[in-house]
Formats: structure tokens, sequence, C-alpha cells
């Protein structure tokens, strides 16, 4: 699988304070990985769905994780940024993610991350903290090599059946 990761965060971007989170994801996927792309972009919407595109279309990810951006900060945008490029929305996923991460802590509620479809590529917003970000991970990380499968247009070991 090829995975695309875009770390949100103003401060990250001008450099005031170092990326954590998107080298968690990139340890958390190392095993999984062919390869993957990286980008750091600052909580603006237009640079984040520019970046989600980019990896999607052109680079061609398996599964794009973007870590930051979800909570309540009005410079959180990456829920927004995402649904302005998908074209259909998985919210299974985010869902499983919120129910775990509320197992941990009652602030999981106040996740606005979301996840869905474009073309052939899965995209999962994710906390910004390194340690959120590895327990959601853990929560996904099963059922990524069949849902890229699925959407690689291989269905037959599909139809419902989610006891597999």
């Amino acid at each position: 699988m090829k995975f695309g990761i875009i770390s949100v965060s103003d401060r990250c971007f001008r450099g005031e304070r170092e990326d954590q989170s998107g080298p968690a994801i990139m340890q958390c996927v190392h095993a999984l990985s062919e390869s993957s792309e990286y980008r750091l972009v600052p909580d603006e919407k237009q640079m984040i769905s520019a970046a989600l595109t980019e990896l999607a279309d052109r680079e061609q990810c398996d599964v794009i994780f973007t870590t930051g951006g979800t909570g309540f900060a009005p410079r959180d945008v990456t829920p927004e940024a995402t649904k302005a490029v998908i074209e259909k929305e998985t919210p299974g996923i985010s869902e499983a993610i919120r129910m775990k991460s509320l197992a941990i802590t009652s602030r999981a509620m106040l996740s606005r991350a979301v996840s869905g479809i474009r073309g052939k590529t899965l995209i999962i917003n994710l906390p910004g903290s390194p340690k959120a970000v590895k327990e959601s991970i853990e929560v996904v990380l099963p059922v990524l090599p069949h849902a890229v499968e699925t959407l690689g247009g291989n269905t037959q070991s599909c139809g419902g059946d989610y006891g597999k």
C-alpha cells in the first residue's frame, strides 16, 4: 500500500514546533507501506484540499491520513477541506475511531474528524496528538488491506460479510 500523510499545523508549518504526529503515522504504517508521501501544511482549507487532491490524484496513494485540525478551534478546518474533495463519506471509520477514543477520554466527542473516498483513495482524518494518532490507527489498520483491495476494484471477497 502507498500511504499519504498530511500534518496540518500552523506552528509546525512555520517551524515553531517539530511535527511529531506525521512521523507517528509513518511509524504505525511502516509494516504495510510500500512507500509513503508526506506533506506539512498550515491550517488553511485550500492548502489542505490541494494536498489531499495531489496525494490522491497525482501520487495515487491508496490511503491518506491527515493529522490535526479536527477540533473546535477557529482555524480547525481539516474536516471541511476533506469534505470538499471526497466523493463518498465513510462514516463507520470515523465513528469507530471516536468510539475507541471515547473509552480513553471524554474529549473524543469533540472530534469533528471525517473519512471518505476520492477515486481509489481512502482519506482518514486523525487527531493531532501523537498518542491519539497511534490509538486511532490501531482501530483502522486491520481493515485497510480489504478497503484498499475493494477500492481497487476487487469485489470478489465483498458482499457484506462483515465477519471475515
